[in-house]
């Protein structure tokens, strides 16, 4: 069954909350559907546009997903951002914010110096001094 698009905003939104992002960045999501980038070293958010934007909007087709935040980190691999979504499947929904409960959400890591090596996995989260989201492991 295919959720509606609203009905993995209003899940995204909540996860979004749960997470205890910036209000600021949460009402921007809700509201013009911007997504954020938290990037080392600190979390800071950049909102995803260009070329970034285009890797998400392929995503979210190919998997009917919705991306909401993406964690940037830069690893011995190079350039991989982690994009956490809403899956289709709301019957997962619950598991899937235990996982986020336990800073280890489901993610598309997207590798940008590979493509082909990009994956659906978990990833381990933390929280910055400012309150953005860093990647762990």
């Amino acid at each position: 069954m295919d959720k509606s698009i609203e009905t993995k905003k209003e899940e995204a939104v909540s996860r979004m909350k749960r997470l205890g992002l910036p209000q600021e960045m949460v009402r921007q999501f809700e509201q013009d559907g911007y997504i954020g980038i938290s990037e080392p070293p600190v979390g800071a958010f950049y909102w995803a546009e260009g070329e970034d934007l285009q890797h998400i909007r392929n995503f979210e087709a190919d998997y009917n997903a919705l991306v909401y935040v993406v964690i940037r980190s830069f690893t011995t691999i190079g350039k991989i951002d982690s994009y956490l979504y809403v899956s289709n499947y709301p019957e997962e929904w619950e598991y899937e914010r235990k996982l986020l409960d336990r800073n280890t959400p489901s993610v598309y890591v997207y590798n940008h110096n590979a493509p082909e090596c990009s994956e659906l996995g978990e990833i381990g989260i933390r929280r910055s001094i400012e309150g953005r989201l860093l990647q762990e492991w």
